[in-house]
């Protein structure tokens, strides 16, 4: 069995452990630049800017979900943008990915949010046939552009 739960200060170093499996999988470790300290104040800090959701199997860490809100225009309301779902590959196949989106969906619908997107990898098969099981539809029509600013 397993738990999910909001993420406290003391999970950061998990956290960012977790950032950095997520980004091997991915192939973007060089990519995972992300700092205890800058994970603590977007975080935890004086305004955050995300939150997460961790997932407990006994007393292991074996997931999280970092996640924002986000505005529409044209629906009038904020909404929920999933950064980064992951669970550890021991963990898989338990229902913790569900239970994750089953958790975001709740928090939206409870703050009165219009929807909840996120974005995956084109290749990621695994992710892509399980979103599917969700009834996630893929917004084919959009392409994600992105500047960085650092």
């Amino acid at each position: 069995m397993f738990l999910i739960r909001s993420a406290t200060p003391s999970d950061i170093p998990v956290i960012r452990q977790l950032i950095r499996e997520l980004a091997e999988y991915e192939r973007l470790l060089s990519e995972a630049q992300a700092t205890e300290e800058q994970l603590d104040r977007a975080l935890f800090g004086q305004r955050p800017a995300a939150e997460v959701l961790m997932a407990e199997v006994g007393p292991e860490i074996a997931g999280f979900a970092l996640f924002f809100t986000t505005f529409s225009t044209f629906a009038g309301k904020p909404g929920l943008y999933l950064e980064d779902l992951f669970v550890r590959p021991r963990f898989r196949r338990n229902g913790i990915g569900k239970a994750f989106f089953s958790e975001l969906i709740k928090l939206g619908k409870e703050r009165d949010y219009g929807r909840l997107e996120w974005s995956v990898l084109d290749w990621n098969e695994p992710a892509l046939k399980f979103y599917r099981t969700l009834g996630a539809k893929p917004m084919d029509e959009w392409t994600v552009h992105r500047i960085n600013l650092s």
